[in-house]
């Protein structure tokens, strides 16, 4: 790979910038001063550093963020601060939030630049388990929890599919479904003659919310993390 290309791709600056970082001396590749822009570097290999950081290339990049409500899950918009606002600069590079969270839903969100992981995860053949954290307004009967468990109609063509209940307290729930249809957690509990009034996703795949990470922050996967994820999709 050319060092500018390299350069680049980590966000160190745009084409002209990283040739003048270059020019004055500010990049090096295994110790010694870069010698010119389009010099060829195996980004695999070979040490770069830029004023004395040392810097390392992936092709995919993985990060667990715990999303806080009032933010959309999207690269941009006009209007509302979005995911991606929360990523240093530096680290962004092609990030795309999988799937999505409703602006007031706070919880667990998948970020990466890996299109082929992305695309099976979220596949409708997959049936990836989605669990969320739900507050709700009255306490659910026996018979309305079987029926979110057995599927409801929330206005699609078919029932929601079989889900899964788990009652916490009186007015706390965890329910896991395997779908991911618009507002579809809000529309179940409007199915039973419920409302939500405050949901966190916990958990997506394979992948549990750090509950370490408070709202807005963000780290990178671990290397186990990201094979549970593979495994699963």
């Amino acid at each position: 790979m050319r060092l500018d290309k390299f350069l680049c791709e980590l966000n160190i600056g745009s084409r002209s910038q990283v040739k003048d970082y270059i020019r004055k001396g500010l990049v090096t590749v295994n110790s010694l001063p870069a010698a010119k822009s389009e010099q060829k570097i195996d980004e695999n290999r070979d040490k770069v550093s830029f004023q004395g950081r040392e810097l390392h290339y992936q092709t995919f990049v993985y990060y667990m963020m715990n999303k806080p409500a009032g933010v959309v899950s999207a690269t941009q918009d006009n209007t509302c601060r979005t995911v991606l606002d929360f990523i240093s600069s530096d680290r962004k590079k092609d990030l795309f939030p999988v799937g999505r969270l409703d602006k007031d839903t706070e919880g667990l969100l998948l970020l990466t630049n890996d299109g082929e992981l992305a695309h099976s995860l979220l596949s409708p053949k997959k049936h990836v388990d989605k669990t969320y954290l739900v507050g709700i307004e009255k306490p659910l009967s026996p018979k309305q929890a079987e029926a979110l468990e057995q599927g409801v109609d929330i206005g699609e063509k078919r029932l929601t599919l079989p889900a899964k209940v788990e009652l916490l307290s009186e007015k706390l729930i965890t329910l896991t479904i395997h779908e991911g249809k618009f507002h579809q957690v809000k529309r179940m509990l409007q199915a039973v003659d419920n409302r939500v009034l405050t949901l966190k996703r916990i958990s997506f795949g394979a992948l549990s919310l750090d509950e370490t990470l408070p709202p807005g922050a963000y780290r990178e996967l671990t290397k186990q993390e990201v094979t549970l994820l593979y495994e699963n999709r």
